[in-house]
């Protein structure tokens, strides 16, 4: 009887200590995630970066137009989250975090690439090349 109660001791003491590291263990992962900066996990990011894939390569003016819309709405959504932004790029300017869809055609072709360098390896430039109205 009394090896028995010895046992249950141990092996509460054993289950205690599983317990312990595993919520060690999660404790870290989570600090991980706020130490390298981005704030979001892997899956988050991609599902981020997925938004503007689609839009990569030679796309017809109202698609980039629709581009152009996602980033303004997610640079709204950044402002208010974590204050990393999407930076576009038009032709040879300089990258705005607010363009406008006023210089596109809709008809013309044009070619987007995207730019990993954010937090996370997030999107964080967009440049968009052809043909721009004056």
């Amino acid at each position: 009887m009394e090896n028995a109660s010895k046992a249950l001791i141990i092996a509460g003491a054993i289950l205690l200590s599983i317990l312990l590291i595993s919520l060690g263990i999660m404790i870290f992962t989570q600090a991980q995630d706020v130490v390298t900066g981005s704030g979001m996990t892997e899956a988050q990011v991609s599902a981020f970066n997925d938004k503007f894939v689609k839009y990569e390569g030679d796309k017809k003016g109202t698609m980039v137009k629709s581009l152009i819309q996602e980033v303004l709405a997610t640079n709204a959504e950044s402002t208010e989250n974590d204050g990393v932004s999407v930076k576009v790029v038009l032709g040879s300017g300089e990258g705005v975090t607010n363009p406008s869809t006023n210089t596109i055609y809709n008809n013309r072709t044009y070619t987007v690439s995207l730019s990993y360098g954010g937090p996370g390896n997030r999107v964080d430039k967009i440049t968009i090349t052809g043909e721009f109205k004056s």
